[in-house]
């Protein structure tokens, strides 16, 4: 079925939408939720939330492109999720993922204020449209998406060495970048 036709069904109310959600993107959001949870019942938990999220927002919304509509809901909920399951402890599978970005998104802008965490997603936005399309892909599967290193040397047929050179580099990049732009002194 197609996107249009699975807003169609949210716009009219039908709880099929949901299972037609779930046979066309239902492995993305698993993949998505898993990424960042790696606790089977938290990720069926996520995933359930995430089609209530998506359930309660169309309408109003026409998302367009659904399955990034939908995986960013799952994204949300699951790293939200994650910080309260770890609130009181560590957990390095995704901290270290965000540890590789720490030393680029500076910690002196208060990310809860909306207009600084806006300029800052609009910087970054500028920045990943400067990439390749391999670098893009890869930063994105990586720290959006909370891929492992393996999973996106997997993807794009690179040795995982590669990618994590290239995600060090991008890194690099992407630090001269907010510095120019002047979000880091």
């Amino acid at each position: 079925m197609e996107d249009l036709e699975i807003i169609n069904l949210f716009w009219n109310r039908s709880e099929q939408a949901i299972t037609e959600l779930d046979a066309k993107y239902g492995f993305a959001v698993k993949k998505t939720a898993a990424n960042i949870l790696r606790n089977r019942l938290d990720v069926e938990e996520c995933v359930n939330d995430t089609y209530l999220g998506v359930w309660n927002t169309i309408p109003p919304q026409k998302p367009n492109p659904l399955v990034s509509y939908v995986c960013r809901i799952a994204r949300n909920l699951a790293v939200k999720k994650y910080h309260a399951n770890t609130a009181f402890k560590r957990d390095g599978r995704y901290d270290a993922t965000l540890d590789e970005l720490a030393e680029c998104i500076p910690a002196s802008i208060d990310i809860e204020a909306d207009y600084a965490a806006k300029e800052l997603s609009a910087a970054i936005s500028r920045f990943l449209d400067t990439l390749s399309y391999e670098d893009r892909f890869c930063f994105v599967r990586r720290y959006w998406f909370a891929d492992s290193i393996s999973d996106i040397a997997a993807a794009t047929h690179r040795k995982a060495h590669f990618v994590s050179v290239r995600l060090f580099r991008t890194r690099e990049k992407l630090l001269r970048y907010l510095k120019k732009e002047g979000f880091v002194e």
